[in-house]
């Protein structure tokens, strides 16, 4: 299956569950209100997500396959025990993707300094004060 192929279709599930900025209570902040101050956060965001971060969904790819790579071998070496290695490695390999798939995709991470660096810088110009991600 194609690498790029998956990433697309585990974006969305991704995104859901990335850190945002928090914003500094300042006049532009207060001006703007709440509603518009989130529309720009997204927009700073996917311009980063476009621009310097494309990392995020290739990495829980990658990571589910990994595991399902080992969780193949780990399975392949069980099913042996038992004179069935083709599917011990089949068992394997679904249970260790989709163990990999998960964790990697609940698990919140730092955003990539780069990212991090461009909404910030994006937000700023904006006129907004971003103080942390959470």
């Amino acid at each position: 299956m194609n690498k790029a192929w998956i990433a697309a279709a585990i974006l969305p599930l991704v995104a859901g569950c990335a850190r945002r900025p928090v914003l500094y209570p300042n006049p532009k902040l207060d001006r703007a209100g709440a509603a518009a101050a989130e529309r720009d956060i997204e927009l700073c965001m996917r311009r980063g997500r476009q621009l310097v971060a494309g990392g995020r969904a290739e990495e829980v790819a990658t990571e589910t396959a990994v595991g399902a790579g080992v969780g193949a071998a780990a399975g392949a070496a069980g099913g042996a025990v038992v004179g069935r290695p083709g599917k011990g490695a089949a068992v394997g390999a679904a249970s260790g993707g989709a163990a990999s798939f998960l964790r990697s995709l609940f698990y919140r991470r730092d955003p990539e300094p780069a990212f991090r660096n461009f909404v910030e810088r994006c937000l700023r110009e904006k006129g907004y004060e971003p103080i942390g991600w959470r």
